[in-house]
């Protein structure tokens, strides 16, 4: 089950559950798609993968299975691809 986090590692901007602008690589890396766009060029700088939407989990779900408040913030990783 995907763990839904809840910011962007980049810019540190609110990534809620219903968010339809986060983006997560295949180890659940989670970046705004303006970081993903702007910055990372679609690359993942911590595994060097691809980005794809996040799925966004139904609310009455979000009960029985909530989103994680465990923020990730480690802007020295993303520095502007060339």
């Amino acid at each position: 089950m995907l763990i839904l986090k809840p910011s962007c590692e980049c810019c540190d901007v609110d990534l809620p559950p219903e968010a339809e602008n986060a983006m997560i690589c295949t180890y659940e890396c989670t970046f705004c798609s303006d970081c993903v766009n702007d910055k990372l060029k679609g690359v993942c700088p911590n595994c060097g993968g691809n980005f794809v939407s996040r799925p966004i989990r139904p609310a009455h779900m979000l009960a029985k299975h909530p989103a994680s408040t465990a923020r990730v913030f480690n802007p020295s990783g993303c520095e502007e691809a060339a």
